[in-house]
């Protein structure tokens, strides 16, 4: 792929002016500055399939899919059709419109474990509420969180285990311990730790590889002996591992599962799934225990982003969806595999993940992960027309994505095999980009320069 030269005028001047008016420049924190290289789109305009334009009319082809919220593909014409007619009849209303049923009866066909679910808008909500309910049912206050995965929610049960735990009380940081993935001693130990205080686990049901050693069924019949709850976030693996869910494609019911992302093809949805004889105590049926307030949003119902969950679950049951996600992923990782291969770089830059989720580790020259890498990595897949936080394929993405993705990756490792040789500052332009969660802000310039230095 030839590279083309990026103009970010326009993207340049609206940085300035988002950082004045919204803390961090955007409203994700995955979305950031700090994110991305300074030779970077700073603003999207439009996306159509697997292609998005930037404000100063640059195209790439894109990986990550908003977080991969976007599971079709930008701006996808049957979901968006669906959501418009809905629109049309208003959005939003005094009483909860009919597709509400409509679109719960939808999902509970779609995820088969589940009995009973609500609608809100974010994945934190989700979390969250089957946070609050787990302690209600079981009385207790401690959640222990699997340590291996990198996020759960916005809300102080989670933040406060977290590096930017800044505003959150010491009491709350106390109520929330650690265990790791495949690691069924962790959770032992956690059980002996805590003995008859833990109110529930939460995990993703993987991260790219599948558990090891039946440890899902494992870890939900130690809870259950121990009076605990078992709580699968299926957030990413929802619409990705499986139309039902992981949770499915392991043959595992957890008590709740939480939903989100590509549940509505990037409009604002999200769900709490979970046993009908813990769900119903949010509700207004249950007598003889207190009522939980488990989910009460103003927006949670938007009867267009219903409209839009419903058809993208119908889409997914009607075609292969799916078999795409992973077929385009694994024609993705073989072509990388082998540009990587042919540059002797097997040991600094490595696919990872599973095929319909894929992602990437950039190392340095001691072969340890590297932020200045990742940015050099990104630096030079975006001046050929490739944006890719991850390598995350949507329905959209056609041979001719993968085949160009890979021509890019090509040109970008043979400078990322010079930076090894000659040092990642020789390339990189400004400074590299920098994890989310950290307790302050910025390195030093003195630390800048030794990072750089440690990489030449």
């Amino acid at each position: 792929m030839t590279e083309f030269i990026n103009n970010f005028e326009e993207s340049n001047r609206l940085r300035g002016l988002a950082h004045h008016a919204i803390p961090g420049g955007a409203h994700t924190y995955a979305k950031g500055d700090d994110q991305y290289p300074v030779l970077s789109p700073g603003f999207i305009a439009k996306g159509f399939g697997s292609h998005v334009w930037d404000v100063d009319g640059n195209e790439y082809i894109e990986y990550g899919m908003g977080n991969r919220a976007v599971g079709l593909g930008h701006a996808y014409a049957r979901v968006l059709e669906a959501a418009t007619r809905q629109l049309q009849l208003g959005c939003n209303f005094t009483r909860p419109a009919d597709i509400e049923v409509e679109c719960a009866e939808t999902f509970l066909e779609t995820i088969p474990g589940a009995e009973m679910v609500k609608f809100c808008k974010d994945g934190s909500d989700a979390t969250s509420g089957a946070v609050r309910l787990a302690r209600a049912v079981t009385g207790r206050d401690i959640i222990a969180r699997c340590g291996d995965h990198p996020f759960f929610s916005t809300d102080d049960w989670f933040i406060g285990d977290t590096e930017m735990n800044a505003g959150i009380p010491d009491a709350v940081q106390k109520l929330t311990v650690n265990f790791q993935y495949d690691n069924l001693e962790s959770v032992r130990v956690l059980f002996n730790r805590f003995p008859g205080k833990i109110a529930a686990l939460i995990l993703e049901p993987s991260r790219g590889d599948d558990p090891k050693n039946n440890f899902l069924h494992e870890v939900r019949d130690l809870c259950h002996r121990n009076g605990a709850l078992f709580i699968l976030d299926e957030m990413i693996t929802g619409f990705r591992w499986h139309n039902g869910g992981a949770q499915q494609l392991y043959d595992i019911k957890p008590d709740f599962s939480c939903f989100g992302k590509a549940l509505g093809n990037g409009f604002s949805i999200s769900a709490l799934a979970g046993k009908r004889e813990y769900m119903k105590l949010g509700g207004l049926e249950q007598t003889g225990s207190p009522r939980v307030f488990l989910l009460s949003t103003t927006h949670g119902a938007e009867t267009h982003a219903l409209a839009a969950s419903i058809a993208t679950m119908r889409i997914y049951q009607d075609e292969p969806v799916i078999e795409h996600l992973y077929h385009q992923g694994e024609a993705l990782r073989a072509g990388i595999d082998q540009v990587v291969a042919r540059h002797g770089l097997d040991e600094y830059f490595q696919v990872t993940g599973r095929s319909c989720c894929l992602t990437y580790a950039t190392l340095d020259q001691n072969r340890t992960q590297s932020q200045a890498f990742r940015t050099l990595f990104l630096q030079e897949t975006i001046k050929r027309g490739v944006l890719m936080p991850s390598l995350v394929v949507s329905y959209t993405h056609s041979d001719e994505d993968v085949a160009r993705t890979v021509e890019a990756v090509d040109g970008a490792l043979g400078v990322y095999k010079q930076a090894l040789e000659n040092g990642v500052g020789k390339y990189l332009v400004g400074r590299p980009s920098q994890v989310v969660f950290r307790r302050f802000n910025r390195q030093s310039a003195a630390e800048r320069t030794l990072e750089l230095a440690d990489n030449a």
